[in-house]
């Protein structure tokens, strides 16, 4: 039932029947005045009174329930209701109180029930059940002292945890409901202070201040204590560490102090999980770096042993290992191979400072080089072993070659080795030997790079382009062939030396081939080939000669030829003398034969030229015999024999007449032998 819910009965009735557990307010006119009248009753109304409403019922509070009852009445110290002197009942205006579960009462005149939003129009309100884990957070609107003699002041706040049921008070209101957070395993709770406090454990916390729970249960905030977020642990492994940075100064669960910007890192030897503090940030998850047995590292700005970066430094790391780069560290061109030496090769290393080796037996010096020779495995640092690794190794073969050019660094000194298996020292290196496109054209000749002849014939400029590369640290070298001879110019020694085939040249640092430019062709033409034998061989000329009655033939001319040896090696050198001894000897045999011809005349020409151009070439000696060679003192070329093999008038009317007296002679014959037969038959 409603509590103002009212029985019927006329207003203007003077008999008012009131039920049980009801009442009615009677207003006397006179005084102006309301009382309370209660049932069961039956009321006789007055003729100056007034019933103000019709029976109504009187508010009931079951147990576990409680009603507010605004602007209640004053009672004295045995329960009775206090009235004033004009017997109206005395309220506590704009005052609330709170009734429990008790008999059935009336309101008083100007006592109201007040009706919250979420109860319904009954004004009875059941009590709120706080259940575990779970709690009110309550704030003091006045100020007041509670039963256990507690005193509070408006604003403060406290909890009521649950189990239990929350019994109001006027001076309290209920702020929220906060439930415990669950913190499982390798998780925390993270806490902000809303102002100074206690926490649970008793510490104290200023506000604004941020905390970790780690305790696996359920955590109930305290009053002042505000949830920020849960923290999930991370999962360390073997393979994984974390890159921790601190916020601020602080000091960590093992006591050491952290400052603000430092890092560091956290391994599994550690922690198996880690849940970083409100001070820590997670840089990153730092994998393992792993080496194999032939692997290595070189890591800039290791951590010292008082955990700092020792900046500038650098250490080198050797498998078979795996371990964490510590913050601040980092690789140098990764993780690289170990540089495995035969017993043919070796390493150039170069110290940065002054070091000693494994052995203790060689010291380093900045600046200066070292080698390491195999058989055995290098990494960089190990011979010599330097704290920070050089900026460049240099990893060269040692090959068995003919020759080689190996400069001596430190020394600036040129020498080539030969006939035996070397290895560069730490003061060598190999040199590169520049060889003019002629000589170039020569070498690859004897090489079969390009065909035979080639090289003789080919113009500079497009040797230079056309040439296969050559290993120019290669000694060069050139295999005289028989009956030939090879003229070699030292540029320091400023001498010559001249080398007889079959033999091998070997070219020094300063040496370089004597090409001689020779005449070819026919006609004679300069600069067309590089290269004759010693051995006898023949030349073929054109010459136009002018007869005394001017008569112009062109003769062609073939000179058997050879140089005399001399025994003297001194003497050697002079079949280099002339550059172009081909044609310095046609043009001299060429001047001979046209100044012979120019004294006759084409008749005496024409019956005697073989004698003539002879004795032209070889001339006579003291006692008029015909000379069997003619010589040239200046390089020792020999000239044996001349053959005349054609000749041709340059005038074609010459020419033509020459055929006709030809065919006319050939006429003559051939008609005097036809006679000579008839008669005979």
């Amino acid at each position: 039932l409603l509590p103002h819910s009212e029985v019927f009965c006329p207003m203007e009735d003077p008999v008012i029947r009131i039920p049980p557990y009801h009442y009615v307010h009677v207003l006397d006119l006179n005084s102006n005045v309301t009382r309370v009248e209660v049932g069961p009753h039956t009321y006789i109304r007055q003729d100056h009174e007034r019933v103000v409403f019709a029976p109504r019922r009187m508010v009931m509070v079951p147990p576990r329930h409680y009603c507010v009852v605004l602007n209640p009445v004053v009672r004295g110290p045995t329960g009775a209701v206090l009235v004033d002197g004009a017997g109206q009942a005395r309220l506590r205006h704009a005052d609330l109180e709170i009734r429990l579960a008790q008999e059935p009462f009336p309101l008083y005149p100007g006592e109201e029930i007040q009706l919250p939003v979420s109860v319904s129009l009954q004004g009875v309100t059941p009590l709120q059940v706080v259940l575990a884990d779970t709690a009110l957070r309550l704030r003091a609107l006045l100020d007041f002292t509670d039963e256990d003699g507690n005193k509070f002041v408006a604003g403060d706040e406290w909890l009521f945890e649950g189990p239990g049921t929350y019994i109001p008070r006027k001076e309290v209101e209920v702020a929220e409901t906060l439930q415990a957070t669950v913190i499982g395993h390798n998780q925390a709770i993270r806490l902000r202070a809303r102002k100074e406090c206690l926490d649970r454990n008793g510490t104290r916390r200023v506000t604004g201040e941020e905390w970790l729970v780690k305790r696996v249960g359920a955590y109930l905030p305290g009053v002042y204590e505000e949830v920020v977020d849960i923290v999930d642990a991370y999962i360390l492994t073997d393979k994984k560490a974390l890159h921790l940075r601190a916020t601020r100064t602080f000091e960590d669960e093992q006591g050491c102090v952290r400052r603000t910007g430092e890092e560091w890192l956290v391994t599994q030897a550690q922690s198996e999980a880690y849940i970083p503090d409100v001070f820590e940030e997670v840089v990153a998850e730092v994998a393992v770096t792993t080496l194999g047995p032939r692997q290595y590292c070189v890591v800039l700005d290791p951590v010292g042993p008082n955990g700092q970066p020792q900046l500038g430094q650098q250490r080198v790391v050797r498998g078979e290992k795996s371990f964490f780069l510590q913050p601040g560290e980092r690789l140098q061109a990764g993780i690289q191979d170990v540089y495995v030496l035969s017993e043919d090769e070796g390493l150039l290393l170069q110290a940065l400072q002054t070091i000693k080796d494994v052995s203790e037996v060689v010291q380093g010096t900045p600046g200066v080089s070292g080698s390491a020779r195999g058989t055995w495995e290098e990494t960089e640092g190990l011979l010599p072993l330097p704290p920070k690794p050089p900026p460049s190794c240099t990893l060269g073969p040692v090959v068995a070659i003919p020759a080689q050019q190996c400069p001596e660094v430190a020394l600036v000194q040129v020498r080539v080795v030969t006939g035996q298996t070397y290895m560069l020292t730490e003061a060598e290196e190999l040199w590169e030997k520049e060889l003019p496109p002629s000589v170039e054209a020569l070498l690859a000749e004897a090489r079969g790079d390009i065909r035979d002849g080639d090289a003789g014939f080919r113009s500079s400029s497009c040797l230079d382009a056309e040439l296969p590369q050559r290993d120019r640290t290669r000694a060069v070298t050139y295999q005289v062939p028989h009956n030939a001879a090879v003229q070699v110019y030292d540029y320091r020694e400023r001498r010559a030396r001249v080398v007889l085939g079959p033999d091998l040249v070997v070219l020094g640092p300063g040496e370089q081939l004597t090409v001689l430019s020779l005449s070819a062709g026919r006609p004679k033409r300069p600069h067309a080939r590089r290269s004759l034998r010693l051995r006898p061989d023949f030349c073929a000329d054109i010459v136009t000669i002018e007869t005394a009655d001017h008569a112009r033939l062109q003769l062609q001319l073939a000179y058997n030829w050879h140089f005399e040896i001399p025994e003297d090696p001194s003497a050697l050198g002079r079949l280099f003398s002339v550059p172009d001894f081909v044609g310095d000897a046609c043009k001299a045999l060429a001047s001979r034969v046209r100044g012979a011809v120019a004294a006759v005349t084409f008749d005496d020409f024409h019956k005697n030229s073989n004698r003539l151009i002879c004795s032209a070439v070889f001339g006579f000696d003291e006692a008029g015999r015909l000379r069997e060679q003619l010589r040239f003192a200046p390089n020792g070329l020999v000239v044996t024999s001349v053959d005349i093999q054609s000749v041709e008038p340059v005038d074609q009317r010459t020419r033509d007449a020459l055929q006709r007296s030809v065919q006319l002679a050939i006429e003559i014959a051939t008609n005097s032998q036809e006679a000579a037969a008839r008669s005979s038959a």
